[in-house]
């Protein structure tokens, strides 16, 4: 799909905003509320809107920890890993990387407690893992909320 200036000033609107309605986003666009409605709905179609979602704060709601880890892994368990790890209600998000085998992988927990139990019970146990190099955020200067075009 091809964006023209109208879409890419829609999607600047919707990542300040998700909730903003038709209306509001047809008064800034200079567009009706159902052109809007058009556009958003070709977007959602075309995959360039994936979905729309609330950013929670994670220290707001116990989450005091943040932490990025760095996991080599044995090539043929790295599939096996990575799911693991997805469906680990702590990992907030997991990348595979280039280099041997590499996951990102950012972990919130409520305290370091927490963040040690992770480590020595849920990553460490996992058949594969090579090497693990940690990170543990001291202060967020910028969040990715969206894709700036």
């Amino acid at each position: 799909m091809k964006l023209d200036d109208i879409d890419r000033k829609l999607l600047e609107l919707l990542s300040e905003d998700g909730r903003a309605s038709y209306v509001d986003l047809g008064a800034k666009l200079n567009l009706s509320r159902v052109a809007v409605r058009e556009r958003i709905n070709n977007l959602k179609e075309a995959g360039v809107i994936e979905k729309f979602s609330v950013v929670i704060n994670s220290e707001k709601v116990g989450k005091k920890v943040s932490a990025f880890f760095e996991v080599d892994v044995e090539p043929a368990h790295l599939v096996e890993v990575a799911i693991t790890l997805a469906n680990n209600p702590r990992v907030a998000s997991i990348y595979q990387m280039t280099g041997p085998s590499t996951l990102h992988t950012h972990v919130l927990v409520e305290d370091f407690s927490m963040l040690e139990h992770f480590i020595n019970n849920e990553l460490y146990a996992l058949k594969g893992i090579v090497r693990v190099e940690s990170h543990v955020l001291l202060r967020r200067f910028k969040s990715r909320t969206g894709l700036k075009l």
